[in-house]
């Protein structure tokens, strides 16, 4: 007896001694090893759907999940018995969102109209949710089952969340068409996935919803245009997004400021240091300003965060500053490098600060420049552990071979403070 014949002798006793692990290891090897177009398996495809079926129906939920790709694998002939049990109401839920899951597996069209169906008269909102989700994972194939679902309030929702999913040009008009919906949930989420779209027809909308009266949409608007860079001089969008810093909403406060510092120019730092000054700016939203700031990559934006550093008097605002400095990209890795030295060097009482101490050398080490070497060496001798051992770990991120040389030199100058001549003790041991 070939193997192929004894696998499907096997999955057959397997299945009527209703040993489902065993089975389901039978069939993931007939199906989705290299002989799935075999002869004899081919042969035998009705007889392994009627055992993967029995499989879905009578498994646990892992089980369910792995025979969802032995069905998908054995091909069209799976869909019809799959359809069976979608629309079979009183048939368990569990079985129905698996059967509606894997029916979204094949991206065929006949699969369409019973998810449709589905999403038009079923009451289970879970059921309906997956059929959404498949419905836009299959594509193109289905916009316009889905355009059709539009026009019903029952199931214009669904629709959108499926629409939303799909990502082809080809579902911008049926988006635009519901961006004034009354539902704020179809409105947000048509304008999200609209956002995506470098289309001509879109940017006017994204304006427009910056005044909706619901928050998610407004967040969403913002968000959106934060992604059209290029038309920030012909939409003055400096200008349109800064009032939504104020907004009545800290999350729309907070995604404009994202928004902003995408735009990556002066203006756009000007107005996010007037917000991170402001003495009425709640501290999620100075947070989120601060790593906004950095975001705009310009020497301005630097200079603010330098600015806003030395007039804070906040030790969380003076740790997130030293922090995000540390992520600068070139070209600004040496003033980001300069800004953190001055602070290292100067009076400010920041300087005294464990937290604010171990950040500055965190960020030192990240930014990797030279100049640095002999402050962190300094940093050595904190009367802080945690400050010495991130010291260490920053010297190690410069050049590693000069540092180390460095510090073997400075390990034999009798001149040093016993504290700084037991940190570089340290840190060559764990060199």
């Amino acid at each position: 007896m070939s193997n192929i014949n004894q696998l499907l002798v096997q999955a057959e006793a397997a299945y009527h001694a209703a040993d489902w692990s065993l089975l389901i290891q039978y069939l993931q090897q007939l199906i989705l090893g290299a002989n799935s177009e075999h002869p004899e398996i081919v042969k035998n495809r009705e007889n392994l759907l009627k055992l993967a079926l029995s499989m879905l129906e009578m498994g646990d939920f892992q089980q369910r999940w792995e025979i969802t790709k032995v069905l998908t694998n054995l091909g069209n002939i799976a869909i019809a018995p799959l359809i069976e049990i979608l629309k079979d109401e009183d048939a368990e839920e569990e079985l129905r969102w698996y059967a509606a899951r894997t029916l979204g597996e094949f991206q065929h069209p006949e699969a369409i109209a019973p998810l449709v169906e589905l999403l038009k008269t079923d009451e289970d909102e879970e059921l309906k949710a997956i059929a959404a989700t498949v419905l836009g994972q299959m594509g193109t194939v289905a916009i316009t089952a889905l355009t059709e679902l539009l026009l019903d309030e029952d199931t214009r929702f669904f629709a959108v969340r499926s629409l939303c999913c799909i990502r082809q040009p080809e579902t911008i008009t049926p988006l635009l068409s519901v961006v004034q919906d009354s539902q704020a949930a179809i409105r947000a989420a048509a304008i999200e996935a609209l956002s995506s779209f470098h289309d001509e027809r879109v940017p006017p909308v994204l304006l427009n919803a910056l005044d909706d009266i619901a928050a998610t949409v407004r967040r969403a608007a913002v968000l959106g245009l934060g992604f059209r860079p290029d038309l920030c001089e012909a939409l003055d969008l400096v200008t349109r997004l800064q009032p939504k810093l104020y907004d009545f909403n800290i999350d729309v406060c907070c995604a404009a400021a994202v928004s902003l510092s995408r735009m990556g120019c002066d203006q756009a730092a000007q107005q996010l240091f007037k917000l991170l000054i402001s003495p009425h700016t709640l501290l999620p939203l100075q947070l989120q300003t601060i790593r906004a700031l950095v975001w705009v990559g310009t020497s301005s934006s630097l200079e603010y965060l330098q600015t806003a550093f030395n007039r804070s008097t906040s030790e969380t605002l003076w740790q997130e500053i030293a922090t995000v400095l540390g992520r600068v990209q070139k070209p600004q890795t040496t003033p980001a490098t300069e800004i953190l030295l001055q602070i290292l060097r100067s009076q400010h009482p920041a300087r005294e600060i464990v937290s604010v101490k171990s950040a500055i050398a965190l960020s030192l080490g990240q930014l990797g420049k030279m100049q640095a070497i002999e402050p962190l060496i300094s940093l050595l001798a904190d009367s802080n552990a945690s400050v010495r051992l991130h010291a260490i770990a920053a010297l190690k991120n410069l050049d590693s071979e000069a540092t180390h040389q460095q510090l073997q030199q400075l390990a034999n100058n009798a001149a040093l403070t016993p504290d700084l001549q037991q940190g570089i003790a340290i840190a060559l041991a764990e060199w």
